[in-house]
């Protein structure tokens, strides 16, 4: 253990003499009412969309939601690897023998934050919260884009009714009951699904979607329910300005729970042990408000958190890491200020999607698979990591994410190959040549072939498209860029009004259905960004969502891995390093696996700013 770290692990054990003193008198030791409010401050690079869980799909948004909404389950922030556990359920779910069958019961007493739809009176959260959360999904005029996950549990009558209302074109009726979706008494909901799910749970242990609203809230705001989320999380929404700013305060409802209640670190995890320490008898949340900003630009994001602005900066930008940390380290400069870094593999994947209905790049002949295929071959990813991304990132061989079911490191594939050779050769063989001696190849009709990729429009993108741009140049091939706001790319991915784009996405949990999700025709619109139907990747999906994990799952997610390099509707680039680094005063952060909250677990300390400062 290098001396740094060991000494912050010293000054952690240290607090937690004094945590427990105070918890020993039955003191809290959250911030007294005439003492300054802890403010946790950070800027996202991306703008949010809104709040609405079961709208939303944008990694900003849903960054925000599970801190106001909750779901049935969470996972347990310092156990690695990942654990789940009860958030607002009373214990871990019941479940039939065949996995079709699963009963939560929840916790009594659980209070959503005040609102005037309630009109002045205490609203208790009950099971028939979660069946009418649920049902939202499953409402045509929600429109959700997260609705496939939902479908896909097949939960007995639930597609069925969406289905016939949205073929009579009528108003989804919230009080008819749902065989396989209901509240057996006000504590009690029951699943019931046609197919054996055995990872069913870890769909409702994602908050930040399906996370409990009330029916009175969603009501009383038609229209507009994204910017009025009311939940039963530690935070509520006090100030929102678009694209800008947001900021919300402590829930004054929140209910009791303790920080070291809720976390199970390792018996070996030295900093786990010293978090659960430290904040022994912590009431959470510890901190009082979080105002988070938008800054797109990496420069100014960086320069304002080392001006102290900002308490924290999620994911170094890459364009700085050198700076930030040569060799590995935290620069000694940033560490003589006190500031921490935490660097770890993030479950996530950076790639270039192709709109498989598109004319030009899409369907499923020979010539436009080749096309794909040489678009992939003649991009080098390589330097994109090294001069771009300063190395922050290895290779991607598939579209499986680390730290979920079937991601191998060992794992090759022609997903990473740079070959321009190979390149012109496949094009050459299937007809894209120049035909008219403009010096660009031409499509095998002898059109022009141009091809447009969504891009946004800030510098550190534009070095990754300068890169791709001057890559496919050189094997005879014209790309046109067309920017706009990331929401806005997004709303045209989701229409199937693009040609390419390249973006990333995080894990949500831990099994690797999620990814598979992306070539499963039934995501079309949701996740599956290309619009990829392939039957035979079909049948294997639905085999995987039937199996409890073993072998033959394994298996399926190998021989996708071959069907993602064959036909290449996704060109699957890059797996990130993530690089947080914090002031002296926020203390207790620890980057989660996939979930998206972590604001209740951190504690701001002014006194451990002060020392640090000239």
């Amino acid at each position: 253990m290098t001396q740094p770290r060991a000494r912050f692990l010293l000054s952690m054990l240290r607090g937690a003499v004094l945590a427990s003193a105070l918890a020993a008198v039955g003191l809290n030791t959250a911030v007294a009412a005439n003492a300054e409010p802890k403010v946790l401050r950070y800027a996202f690079r991306v703008a949010e969309t809104g709040f609405d869980p079961a709208k939303i799909s944008d990694l900003y948004s849903r960054m925000i939601t599970p801190h106001m909404f909750e779901g049935l389950y969470t996972y347990d922030q310092l156990a690695r690897p990942a654990k789940l556990k009860p958030l607002t359920a009373a214990s871990l779910p019941e479940s039939s023998d065949d996995y079709k069958v699963w009963t939560v019961k929840l916790r009594p007493g659980i209070r959503f934050a005040d609102d005037a739809a309630f009109q002045g009176k205490p609203r208790e959260l009950t099971a028939e919260d979660y069946v009418y959360s649920i049902k939202r999904f499953a409402d045509p005029a929600v429109a959700s884009p997260a609705w496939s996950e939902i479908e896909e549990l097949e939960l007995i009558g639930l597609n069925e009714y969406r289905e016939q209302i949205r073929k009579a074109g009528q108003r989804f009726d919230y009080d008819k009951p749902i065989e396989g979706l209901r509240a057996l008494d006000r504590y009690t909901l029951q699943f019931k699904s046609r197919e054996t799910r055995p990872r069913m749970m870890e769909v409702f242990a994602q908050g930040d979607l399906y996370g409990a609203v009330a029916r009175e809230v969603i009501e009383a705001y038609p229209g507009d329910s994204m910017a009025h989320p009311v939940g039963t999380g530690p935070f509520v929404l006090k100030q929102w300005r678009r694209s800008s700013l947001i900021v919300l305060e402590r829930n004054p409802l929140y209910r009791v729970r303790v920080y070291d209640q809720e976390v199970d670190p390792a018996p070996d995890d030295a900093e786990g042990q010293a978090l659960k320490a430290r904040f022994q008898g912590r009431r959470m949340p510890m901190i009082d408000r979080v105002e988070v900003s938008i800054i797109e630009e990496n420069q100014p994001r960086w320069l304002s958190f080392l001006n102290g602005e900002y308490d924290f900066i999620e994911r170094t930008p890459e364009d700085f890491i050198t700076q930030a940390m040569p060799n590995g380290r935290i620069a000694p400069n940033l560490e003589k200020q006190g500031k921490h870094a935490y660097r770890t593999v993030a479950s996530d994947v950076l790639f270039t999607v192709f709109n498989m209905e598109d004319p030009v790049v899409g369907g499923y002949t020979p010539d436009r698979i080749a096309l794909r295929r040489a678009i992939s071959l003649a991009i080098d990813v390589d330097r994109e990591l090294r001069l771009v991304r300063r190395g922050q990132a290895v290779q991607a061989q598939s579209l499986y994410m680390p730290g979920t079911t079937g991601y191998d490191a060992a794992f090759k594939s022609d997903m990473s190959s740079f070959d321009p050779a190979r390149a012109k050769a496949l094009l050459d063989l299937y007809g894209y040549v120049d035909k008219d001696g403009d010096g660009w190849r031409d499509k095998p009709d002898g059109t022009p072939l141009t091809l447009e990729s969504l891009t946004t429009p800030d510098q550190f993108q534009r070095q990754i498209d300068e890169i791709v741009q001057k890559n496919l140049n050189a094997i005879g091939v014209r790309i046109a860029f067309k920017p706009a706001k990331w929401p806005e790319n997004l709303k045209s991915l989701r229409a199937g009004k693009y040609q390419i784009w390249s973006l990333g996405t995080s894990a949500s949990k831990p099994d690797g259905q999620d990814s598979l999700s992306r070539m499963y025709s039934g995501q079309i619109g949701a996740q599956n960004y290309a619009r990829f139907r392939l039957p035979a990747v079909d049948k294997l999906y639905d085999e995987a969502s039937h199996l409890p994990d073993g072998p033959r799952r394994q298996q399926i997610f190998d021989e996708t891995k071959r069907y993602a390099v064959a036909y290449m509707p996704y060109k699957y680039r890059a797996h990130r390093f993530i690089t947080d680094i914090a002031q002296p005063q926020l203390i207790g952060y620890r980057r989660p696996l996939f979930w998206l909250h972590w604001w209740e677990y951190v504690d701001i300390d002014p006194e451990a700013a002060a020392k640090f400062k000239h």
